[in-house]
C-alpha cells in the first residue's frame, strides 16, 4: 500500500485521485437526492389521488 501511495504521490496523480473521489461522491449524493425527490412527488401524487377520490365520493352525497 505505501509503495502505491508513493507512486502516486511521485507523479502528482495524488490530486485526480482526491478529484475522482470527490465526483464520484458528489455523483452518488445528487442521485440520492434525485431519488428521494422521484419518491416525495409519487407520494404527493398518491396523496392528491386520494384528495380528490374522498372530494369525489362525499360530492355525490351532497
Amino acid at each position: 500500500m505505501d509503495s502505491l501511495i508513493r507512486t502516486f504521490a511521485e507523479r502528482g496523480d495524488l490530486a485526480h485521485v482526491a478529484l475522482l473521489l470527490w465526483a464520484l461522491l458528489a455523483s452518488a449524493t445528487c442521485w440520492r437526492a434525485l431519488n428521494a425527490l422521484t419518491q416525495a412527488s409519487a407520494r404527493m401524487d398518491a396523496f392528491i389521488r386520494e384528495l380528490a377520490r374522498f372530494n369525489a365520493h362525499f360530492e355525490d352525497e351532497a
